[in-house]
């Protein structure tokens, strides 16, 4: 009887002290959804246009669809914001119209750079392809490695902040260059979880300054001649959480449940049944 009444507090101190651990992970995919869902098709808030430098690179939501018109040669640049915990896909596809499809092989590339403007190498996926002759399209990948909340400064891994995407062709003949050509573009994100968490996390995400606007006098219209940077204005739905939450939080509860419930059922199994009730007092 003194085993069962042991047994069942520990089932009932199971239950109590795992339910905040369940909370913890029902309310976890709301918390760790960081990806904005994909836009409709025709939304007018999708980008229609490509910057020519990282000063001017567009903004692009992920999940959203951005599109672009330009010529070979161009360099086409586009930004989005990734945060902590996340691995971000750029996927791209490049158009040829059937007037300028390439007279000979044409190879473009997609490069990925971080808010510091190193380039960023991808995990997998086809950042490099070569289309042949006549091809009508050209589809591009490229994987990112999960972005940390905090590295070494000597480190080149990926932090939370604005990432700039380039399009172009690369090795272009004479006869390919200015050839008109449409690019689609879009940004999805995988969150790893407590899995890539680390311990540490950056003061303020890198999200430079991607231009320069003029400073208006107070009661004038006429601008002065002072100029100040705009920062860029996407960041994830949820803000900049910069790893203070994960899945680790809720698994080292359990843990620590667990490690609870062995101590008290290895106490009830060897502490025995204590005196014998027949035994006299002074035996």
């Amino acid at each position: 009887m003194r085993v069962r009444r042991v047994l069942s507090a520990a089932v009932l101190l199971l239950g109590v002290a795992a339910a905040p651990a369940l909370l913890g992970v029902a309310a976890s995919p709301a918390a760790a959804d960081a990806s904005p869902s994909a836009s409709p098709s025709g939304d007018d808030s999708a980008p229609t246009e490509a910057g020519t430098s990282f000063r001017t690179a567009t903004e692009v939501e992920q999940g959203t669809r951005a599109t672009a018109n330009g010529s070979t040669g161009d360099y086409l640049y586009w930004q989005f914001p990734a945060d902590a915990g996340q691995r971000p896909t750029v996927e791209a596809t490049v158009k040829l119209p059937e007037a300028s499809r390439p007279s000979a092989s044409q190879t473009w590339q997609i490069d990925v750079y971080d808010g510091l403007r190193r380039r960023q190498a991808c995990q997998y996926g086809a950042q490099t392809r070569t289309a042949a002759t006549g091809a009508a399209s050209v589809r591009l990948a490229c994987t990112l490695r999960t972005v940390r909340a905090w590295s070494e400064p000597w480190a080149d891994d990926p932090l939370p902040g604005t990432y700039y995407i380039r399009l172009t062709a690369v090795g272009l003949g004479a006869g390919d260059l200015g050839q008109p050509v449409s690019a689609e573009l879009r940004v999805d994100s995988k969150d790893i979880g407590g899995s890539a968490a680390v311990d540490g996390s950056l003061a303020k995400p890198l999200v430079p300054g991607v231009a320069t606007m003029s400073e208006k006098a107070e009661d004038s219209d006429e601008e002065s001649g002072s100029a100040s940077a705009a920062l860029s204005s996407l960041e994830p739905d949820d803000g900049w959480t910069s790893g203070w939450w994960s899945d680790r939080w809720v698994w080292t509860g359990v843990g620590g449940v667990l490690a609870a419930l062995a101590g008290i059922g290895g106490y009830a199994l060897t502490r025995g049944r204590g005196r014998p009730h027949r035994m006299p007092p002074g035996a």
